[in-house]
């Protein structure tokens, strides 16, 4: 019977019991480890047979260093900790999980939407300091028939748009890889990226973390905003250019943003977004609940036993790529 190494990078998880219920009875060694830098990475997962990865570094550094390694998973959606390019020329598969939070996140970016709109933060606040007078939340615009412009058309601002059209938004999306008929189908319109900035009164991000999405919210979209729009962003903190979004708070070229991510985690003492009182932050927790943190343990432990056992895993991001690869050495 084979025998395996599985390495799991970093985890925040306070019990990794389900993942060693999906690998017990295959003979697998399981290590846990809390790697920060690149070289801790290296050093324990060197001769690993497999990977499960958080946070920590998978750069292009530590995957010349594997020996052996079949399959790298990610806990969640995003694979920006890993170098695909370099995973792919080594024909190591990349796994994902891109269905666990579709409900916890749509409803995150719901909930930050209405807070900010309806200003319950500032309000709260004010309250619990003894100042009952709603006129300091003026103004604040009925939600119905206003728009709601969604960067990115993926599984969760689907769901997302399912869900603000019982409130009688309009709603418009930015998705150059989605097709008009999955838009129409939704009740969606499909617009280019500077309609989207220019009409809309929320704009919430959904799009993956890729050097196309980078900074692609920055000083030219602000500027195209409506005064009183929102952003709201519960993707990756990078795809807002941060010091562009704080250059509009201060002149007041939006009305204020509800942020479940940020350009540095975990927040800095010094990150002016704090000082804020239009600003919501809350700290990247929109993909949680029970339900969806099981989920996501279970299938990502299990992409690496389908790889290990020789299957094709449900959640491959980089089988194109690798078959590329292949193609080029050939």
């Amino acid at each position: 019977m084979n025998s395996w190494k599985v390495v799991i990078t970093d985890y925040e998880f306070s019990s990794l019991e389900i993942e060693e219920d999906v690998f017990d009875g295959h003979n697998i060694e399981f290590i846990k480890a809390q790697c920060k830098t690149e070289d801790e990475v290296i050093e324990a997962c060197k001769d690993a047979d497999a990977i499960l990865n958080q946070y920590a570094p998978i750069t292009s550094n530590v995957i010349a260093s594997l020996g052996k390694c079949r399959v790298i998973a990610r806990y969640g959606v995003g694979v920006n900790t890993i170098d695909l390019k370099a995973a792919s020329s080594k024909g190591i598969h990349v796994c994902n999980v891109t269905d666990y939070c579709k409900d916890e996140v749509s409803d995150h970016a719901l909930s930050l939407m209405l807070a900010a709109a309806r200003k319950i933060s500032l309000l709260n606040h004010s309250v619990k300091n003894l100042n009952w007078d709603y006129k300091q939340s003026i103004p604040i615009y009925r939600i119905r028939g206003r728009k709601l412009g969604l960067v990115g058309f993926g599984n969760i601002p689907q769901m997302l748009a399912i869900k603000a059209a019982t409130l009688g938004l309009a709603v418009y999306a930015y998705d150059p890889y989605a097709s008009k008929e999955l838009a129409d189908h939704h009740d969606v319109k499909l617009v280019d990226l500077d309609t989207l900035c220019g009409i809309s009164d929320f704009i919430s991000i959904h799009a993956p973390l890729t050097n196309e999405t980078e900074g692609m919210i920055s000083t030219e979209q602000f500027k195209q905003m409506k005064k009183d729009a929102f952003v709201i962003n519960t993707a990756r903190g990078s795809i807002i250019d941060e010091e562009a979004l704080i250059e509009a708070l201060d002149n007041n070229r939006i009305h204020g943003a509800a942020l479940d991510v940020i350009e540095k985690e975990p927040l800095e003492v010094n990150n002016p977004l704090t000082g804020y009182s239009n600003v919501i932050l809350t700290p990247h927790v929109a993909w949680y609940s029970e339900e969806s943190q099981a989920e996501l343990k279970q299938k990502t432990a299990q992409n690496v036993l389908d790889v290990l056992l020789g299957n094709k895993p449900k959640y491959f991001v980089n089988e194109r790529m690798i078959k590329e690869a292949v193609s080029d050495e050939s």
